[in-house]
């Protein structure tokens, strides 16, 4: 087994080995298992949640439609029934991705409970159901203010072994290598219901039962804890990505910090408070990563941010499509931080996370152009981005 490990020595040697590797112009990323090289020539495309610009988060049927509009790898979210099954869903909680409301026999498992310090009021949660439950649940979409409804209540919830099936059946149809991301959930919060690392074991059995154990099998862990990551690393040589999320960004383009995206949960039950989720872009944040992981998962702004406008100096942000509201498209880009250079330094490669069509989601530079915002990022010489319209990720890598 590979032991990512490494003394100081032999982050030094990455670093080296990295900076010779950008100066051949040679280096082939065209495995097709997915495998993605230091310098890749094209950034790979993540299906976010499968194809949820176009169907409800987590199901069979947008997993498929992912794979169709061309994803690399598609990306299923974990999480664990009450009977121990890994199943597809965003979020422990699931009164906005499936129509459990709908259901009177489960209106009394409404309930509140903790998770990553923060309480999720008047809810459903998976750990309460047994699969038997969840399979009388449909999906529903969890953005109706932006996205079709349309597809409401047709779509079962997917195990993640029905995942997997349905990625190498499609992936045999069409004869493509379409790997899978599976993200763990709330690991610590897992752990207080089932046992530590139960949610793990469980993940790292059915990948070895599925093919995927080594470093260049189609398949990539990640996770916003570190513990878990770590544990993971003494455990697989399948790559493993750090997720590295925001609270959100002040008028001046600064990150904003607080739970529950204000460092990783284990942080928190460990006692170090001292830090957030900026401490891990740093040179030394980043050199740690690389002892256990293989890739950064850094929410987008960490790479560009945007700042408000305020022209006629009245304090407040200025409203500059005049639409009468403050979103996205009221913010201007500033200058991309360091994090893509830093990182590719020690060997890590970074893939930013969410990108979305909506115009209320871009910034006013990009003049409502969904692939402008792709552009940008693959200049910086990001290795993939997740996406929530894999379509239009790669009609923009590949210049269509």
């Amino acid at each position: 087994m590979l032991n990512k490990q490494k003394m100081i020595g032999a982050v030094i040697g990455s670093i080296l080995a990295t900076a010779l590797a950008g100066c051949n112009d040679d280096n082939d990323n065209s495995d097709n298992t997915g495998v993605i090289s230091p310098t890749p020539k094209k950034a790979l495309v993540y299906g976010h949640r499968g194809a949820a610009g176009y169907l409800p988060d987590h199901t069979l049927e947008g997993y498929k439609k992912g794979i169709e509009l061309g994803a690399d790898f598609v990306e299923p979210d974990l999480v664990m029934t009450k009977d121990g099954i890994l199943v597809c869903r965003h979020e422990p909680n699931i009164g906005g991705t499936t129509n459990v409301a709908s259901h009177p026999e489960f209106a009394s498992r409404k309930t509140s409970k903790m998770i990553d310090g923060v309480e999720v009021k008047d809810d459903w949660f998976v750990s309460d159901f047994t699969l038997a439950e969840l399979k009388t649940l449909r999906a529903i979409q969890p953005l109706p203010q932006d996205r079709s409804t349309e597809f409401d209540g047709q779509f079962e919830i997917p195990t993640f072994e029905e995942m997997i099936n349905t990625v190498q059946t499609e992936n045999k149809r069409l004869g493509k290598t379409v790997g899978i991301i599976p993200e763990i959930k709330h690991s610590t919060f897992h752990a207080s219901i089932f046992g530590q690392y139960k949610i793990e074991d469980e993940l790292l059995r059915i990948l070895s039962k599925y093919g995927y154990s080594k470093k260049d099998s189609p398949a990539i862990i990640q996770s916003f804890e570190v513990s878990n990551l770590k544990y993971l690393n003494g455990k697989t040589d399948v790559r493993l990505v750090q997720l590295i999320d925001g609270y959100d960004i002040d008028n001046n383009g600064n990150m904003q910090f607080e739970a529950p995206s204000l460092r990783p949960y284990d942080w928190t039950v460990a006692g170090k408070t001292d830090k957030t989720y900026g401490d891990m872009l740093t040179p030394a944040g980043l050199a740690e990563i690389k002892t256990y992981a293989d890739i950064i998962g850094p929410w987008k702004p960490y790479l560009i941010s945007s700042k408000t406008v305020d022209a006629n100096n009245d304090g407040k942000a200025d409203d500059l499509n005049n639409d009468g509201k403050l979103d996205e498209r009221d913010r201007v880009l500033l200058p991309a931080s360091n994090v893509v250079k830093n990182a590719h330094a020690v060997g890590l490669e970074v893939v930013p996370f969410t990108f979305r069509n909506e115009p209320r989601r871009l910034a006013s530079d990009y003049k409502n152009d969904p692939k402008a915002e792709y552009k940008k990022f693959y200049d910086l010489g990001i290795d993939g981005v997740f996406t929530d319209f894999v379509d239009t990720a790669v009609a923009a890598r590949d210049g269509k």
